[in-house]
């Protein structure tokens, strides 16, 4: 009896301090992706139908989706930074709760400027969100096979998130209205919000240096202007001081937002782990095929309701065979790494991409689904799902501890910047390509020379790859 009598039960405290089950933090740390990704792609379907109940512009459709992107993209620095120092969960947290009710906003949105500016919210919510998503995972799960399956996990949901939009968002149109692409992530919120509450541990590092407040403004006004200057192109022209003039600024924020980074004593973005040869480079194939990977839902789903004519459900059982694929490509990714090695591997599933783009971009207004909607779809997004975990993984590895939550931050915001600057530069070259026509063959010409162009910047990205990628994900921290 001495020995029970003499032992100190586990308080309730202590309890609730035990590290949850890694499998656990996996999860609802892929479900916050999930809710992130997903409503990238989800809009899509419902552009259509946005545009006629809000009278919606060509432009104004397009910022549907950028502003989304460019905030997400804009505060994923700072996002990151913010996990570092005031701990992972908590910003978890907060970043899931403003997205949330930022969805709330935008499902109830009566004019387009309401909208737009709810979809702006929501990147703010889901920047602070994605950079701790990787990060709860990392430190969860030991460096290793382990955690490249996480990994893989990961960037499957993820991807599969994205992909999947397309028939949530199909559905929910056609059942229901398009103000439920963004209401559904209320209900489905809510309970991401409580599972983490009760199960995540908290997690920071280094101290509580003050957030660089100036260089995420400088980066996200950088954007927008860029992004903005860029589609007057397809109004004005190249050398209109109406696109000249944002272009310039634009260009200038992004080099102020350098400048402030060299020299404060907290940057939002520490230029030295750009040393980092396995950060750098990674990064900056994730831009570039981002650019190119981020226009493919907007335009095939514009496909395949203008000209092809599928209702918003249509169109989103026709991405089935893509969403398919993009898991599967992610979960194999891990596999073919140990054997071939990340940069072969990313090099692989970028020319499978560029193979997609390529075919999609022989489209015609009277395209049959099967070789003009799933099979290069197909090869797209398994090109898209193996270069993605190996990229990830790479643009992780060798960064010091403290600066895990930056350096996450700056893997979603390279491939998010990359795509709604691509986007934008896309969606003139579209304007560009349709000659001012409105019919289906028009248009059909329009999305055809982007994917044409898109496919020449997935090819280059590979030989990006092949030439700077370190092979392995181990000499990330050599180099």
């Amino acid at each position: 009896m001495t020995p029970m009598l003499e032992a100190t039960p586990a308080s309730p405290r202590t309890l609730r301090r035990a590290a949850p089950p890694a499998w656990l933090v996996v999860a609802l740390a892929c479900a916050g992706q999930f809710l992130v990704v997903l409503d990238v792609s989800v809009v899509n379907v419902a552009l259509p139908s946005m545009r006629a109940d809000l009278a919606l512009s060509p432009s104004g459709l397009q910022w549907v989706v950028n502003a989304y992107a460019i905030a997400f993209a804009g505060f994923m620095l700072l996002g990151g930074r913010a996990g570092d120092l005031y701990g992972r969960k908590r910003m978890f947290l907060v970043g899931l709760a403003l997205f949330t009710l930022a969805s709330l906003g935008g499902g109830l949105a009566q004019e387009g400027w309401q909208l737009l500016l709810a979809r702006a919210v929501q990147g703010l919510g889901a920047a602070v969100l994605a950079p701790s998503t990787l990060t709860l995972l990392t430190s969860a799960v030991a460096e290793g096979p382990a955690r490249a399956r996480a990994i893989a996990t990961w960037t499957a949901v993820g991807a599969g998130g994205g992909a999947a939009g397309g028939l949530v968002g199909g559905v929910l149109v056609d059942t229901l209205s398009w103000r439920w692409v963004l209401l559904i992530n209320v209900p489905v919120g809510a309970v991401v919000l409580a599972g983490s509450v009760r199960w995540l541990t908290e997690s920071r590092a280094g101290d509580r240096r003050r957030l660089d407040l100036p260089g995420a403004l400088l980066v996200t006004a950088g954007l927008a202007t860029l992004a903005y200057g860029i589609s007057q192109t397809e109004a004005e022209g190249w050398t209109a001081a109406a696109t000249l003039l944002p272009l310039g600024a634009g260009l200038l924020l992004i080099a102020l937002f350098l400048l402030v980074e060299a020299r404060t004593a907290a940057p939002l973005m520490p230029l030295g782990v750009l040393r980092l040869r396995s950060v750098a480079s990674a990064n900056a194939a994730m831009f570039l095929s981002g650019s190119a990977m981020f226009c493919m839902w907007y335009f095939m789903t514009l496909y395949a309701q203008n000209v092809l004519g599928y209702t918003p459900l249509e169109a989103g059982f026709a991405f089935v065979p893509s969403s398919l694929s993009v898991v599967a490509g992610s979960k194999v990714a891990p596999r073919l790494m140990r054997r071939a090695g990340a940069r072969n591997v990313a090099v692989l599933g970028t020319l499978v991409a560029a193979a997609g783009f390529g075919w999609q971009s022989t489209m015609t207004a009277h395209g049959g689904y099967v070789t003009a909607i799933m099979v290069p779809g197909i090869l797209m997004m398994l090109g898209a799902g193996l270069a993605a975990t190996p990229l990830a993984s790479l643009a992780t590895s060798g960064a010091a501890p403290g600066e895990a939550g930056v350096v996450s931050g700056l893997v979603n915001t390279s491939r998010t910047m990359g795509g709604s600057l691509g986007l934008a530069v896309m969606s003139t070259v579209a304007a560009a390509g349709t000659g001012g026509g409105a019919a289906p063959e028009a248009l059909t010409d329009g999305y055809a020379l982007a994917f044409r162009t898109s496919t020449a910047v997935l090819l280059g990205g590979a030989l990006l790859m092949l030439l700077w990628l370190p092979r392995r994900i181990s000499e990330g921290s050599a180099h």
